[in-house]
């Protein structure tokens, strides 16, 4: 089932939360949704589960209207807010059971799906205490739980690791990657490692609107544009001034603490590799390493949301 956004605007009084963004996720898609504080990420998300009307616009889910049939929407949608919502002074199991009720949930099949959300979510051990008992990380989970125990078409979530250890994130990486292959699911976080090992797709918003949509490779390769290159080199002369007389190159930087290392960017649409090992080999010079500098997804989103 696709998550479709239609020209979608959220006004706070005259200030747009949201300003007329379209996209698409669809069936078996995971996608993560970036964005600085205060970008639209959680707003957006309240519109997709009907949890706040659009201002304009629209999203459907396939062809149901959050406009025109909210409450189909949400039977179909699993929900993990940035606030978990869970009631204290419940237990794990009772709070399951009360959540899969409201979710409408066949009666003779709760118990069979509270089992199954406790064995997912690695909750067996605590499952018989108060949640006001659980730690942080065991109450995400819990969150997660109540996402998914009506075995819902789509997830969205939240800040869906939040609070959570290591091993704990890697367990919940795990676990969304393997529910993304069979429903459709958007989740943000401000992890930016979590969301390229978990993600197959970005979504980039910023002041209200989407500044960049794709996989972490062709955003880090839109970003990068000309070609940086790491290289090693052993010889006599001058080797960066025979570097930067290279056709292809643009500029050369030697590296701090390194004699003969250097950082060569080439020229828009150029690539120095073959430039730089030919060179060498003309100049009986050793190339001890030569390796290509990746623009990380952290600079990425630093170039799209200052």
């Amino acid at each position: 089932m696709a998550i479709i956004v239609e020209n979608l605007t959220k006004k706070f009084g005259e200030q747009k939360a949201v300003n007329d963004i379209s996209f698409e996720v669809k069936t078996g898609e995971v996608v993560g949704f970036l964005g600085p504080n205060g970008a639209g990420k959680s707003t957006t998300m309240k519109v997709i589960t009907c949890f706040m009307a659009p201002t304009q616009g629209d999203v459907k889910l396939d062809d149901i209207s959050v406009n025109h049939d909210p409450e189909s929407i949400k039977r179909k949608i699993g929900y993990l807010p940035e606030n978990n919502p869970l009631y204290m002074d419940m237990s794990i199991v009772d709070y399951l059971r009360f959540t899969a009720e409201i979710q409408g949930v066949e009666k003779k099949d709760i118990p069979g799906k509270i089992g199954d959300m406790i064995d997912i979510c690695g909750l067996d051990r605590e499952k018989h205490k108060n949640i006001n008992e659980l730690s942080k990380g065991y109450r995400q989970r819990v969150g997660l739980a109540q996402a998914m125990i009506h075995d819902p078409e789509v997830l969205v979530l939240d800040e869906p690791t939040s609070g959570l250890d290591p091993n704990q994130i890697v367990e919940i990486r795990k676990l969304i990657k393997e529910l993304g292959k069979q429903k459709t699911v958007i989740l943000s976080s401000h992890i930016l490692s979590e969301v390229e090992a978990t993600c197959d797709r970005i979504l980039i918003i910023n002041k209200g609107r989407i500044v960049a949509d794709g996989s972490s490779d062709t955003l880090r390769q839109q970003a990068q544009g000309q070609e940086l290159l790491t290289v090693g080199i052993e010889g006599s002369g001058d080797i960066g001034k025979a570097l930067l007389a290279l056709a292809s190159v643009e500029t050369v930087n030697a590296v701090d603490g390194k004699d003969n290392w250097f950082r060569i960017q080439s020229k828009p649409e150029s690539s120095s590799r073959k430039s730089v090992f030919d060179l060498c080999v003309k100049k009986k010079w050793y190339l001890t390493e030569m390796t290509g500098i990746e623009t990380r997804l952290e600079d990425v989103f630093r170039e799209l949301t200052n």
